[in-house]
């Protein structure tokens, strides 16, 4: 190499952007996989991209029924907790800890930053824990207790919920949601630093070329006939019985159509019994539940207690098109007629009929399939974890800079 190659080459290395210092993150949540839910593979999708971005992970968790010790290796260890089963919801659990082990335990390991994913004991430990050592906390808004309170019969819980809600988060240096909607509606309630944070899908495990014949063939549907697909857990806050009549809405139309069911909970006999025919199909995890999206024509996702519904990212992926209310996910990435379907939020008579006269319109759907699986494409996980990684940075220098950027106020990195 010549005298002006060298001189070259330097110019390029001084150019070349210095490489930013890894964070050490303590990620504290109350459910985390083989836990099946939206929260958990949104959380565990996170600390891989973070992993993955060279950062030091710890992850704070219940232990969970099968649980050995705690996954220790490079840049990641688990702490596991104590944890007991949620009424209704023995697969899942609520994390049990005091806020002095946790202060014993970041005051052996300090962390730069503590990521708060829920906001039950667990989570409210570790905010007082990094609170009393001052140590700069995000947190996310990811179930909405208050909305599920009024399908349980404890309405008059939703002023309560709320307040802790808000007492919860307003203490934090942020709070993350996934959509403006969402970001919107909790300002109004009093919550302070709400930033918007989209959330991606994998488009690798969720995708069209997934299909199975051979499945749907078990399912008893020829080539030709329609699969209404639904995912998620079965229970009173999924506003199953919108479910139950949309699809009903569509046999009377399409006799041969054929509803499957992805999910298990407490309403799972009920479905089964106002839908006697449907294909109640049950848990199903990783490459299964890919084939099963894959293998469907027309997804129904009548839900309105999302805080964002990470099903409506999958089977879009999938080459699915879905049909929603309009907020969450789906206000996000359908747009109407294009590569799927939203009514207004709560209409259920506009969500039948609408129903109905999709499944009549099979071209329209293949095509609003195709688009949805470009949607998805776009949101990827890997500029979710970069905005996250912004946000994180952010706030550690601000509270590097300004003790009271740990308090409730309202940073000036959010402006006005």
């Amino acid at each position: 190499m010549n005298a002006g190659s060298s001189k070259e080459l330097d110019i390029v290395i001084d150019e070349l952007p210095a490489p930013r210092p890894s964070l050490r993150l303590s990620v504290v949540s109350e459910t985390y996989p083989p836990e099946v839910n939206g929260v958990a593979r949104t959380i565990a999708c996170v600390v891989e991209g973070l992993r993955s971005r060279n950062h030091d992970l710890q992850l704070v968790r219940p232990q969970q029924p099968g649980d050995g010790s705690a996954d220790t290796m490079p840049r990641f260890h688990e702490v596991l907790m104590r944890g007991l089963p949620i009424p209704r919801y023995p697969h899942l659990r609520v994390g049990l800890v005091s806020t002095r082990r946790l202060v014993s335990l970041w005051s052996r390991r300090r962390p730069d930053l503590v990521h708060i994913a829920t906001e039950g004991p667990m989570g409210w430990s570790a905010l007082q824990a990094a609170t009393r050592l001052r140590i700069p906390v995000c947190s996310d808004f990811r179930t909405n207790f208050h909305a599920y309170s009024k399908h349980y019969g404890i309405g008059w819980l939703h002023k309560p919920i709320m307040s802790y809600l808000r007492k919860f988060h307003n203490q934090t240096a942020c709070t993350m949601v996934p959509d403006d909607g969402l970001r919107q509606q909790l300002m109004d309630y009093g919550f302070r630093n709400v930033v918007t944070v989209a959330r991606g899908v994998d488009a690798t495990q969720f995708d069209p070329r997934l299909r199975s014949e051979d499945l749907r063939r078990a399912w008893g549907v020829l080539p030709q006939d329609l699969v209404v697909l639904h995912v998620g857990r079965l229970a009173a806050e999924k506003n199953l019985a919108t479910l139950q009549e949309a699809f009903a809405a569509i046999q009377r139309v399409i006799p041969r159509s054929r509803l499957v069911v992805v999910g298990d909970g407490p309403s799972a006999r009920e479905v089964q019994r106002a839908c006697p025919s449907a294909i109640m199909a049950g848990m199903r995890h990783g490459a299964e539940l890919a084939a099963h999206y894959a293998s469907g024509d027309l997804f129904l996702f009548p839900s309105v207690t999302e805080t964002y519904g990470n099903v409506t990212a999958e089977a879009m992926a999938s080459g699915l098109p879905v049909l929603a209310f309009d907020y969450a996910a789906a206000s996000r990435l359908i747009v109407d007629g294009v590569n799927g379907a939203t009514v207004h939020f709560g209409d259920q008579a506009a969500f039948i009929a609408r129903a109905s006269a999709l499944a009549c319109q099979p071209e329209a759907l293949r095509g609003m399939g195709r688009r949805a699986r470009q949607t998805a494409e776009a949101q990827r996980w890997e500029s979710v974890v970069e905005s996250l990684e912004t946000i994180y940075r952010t706030v550690i220098d601000a509270a590097a800079h300004s003790p009271a950027a740990l308090t409730s106020r309202r940073p000036a990195w959010l402006g006005a």
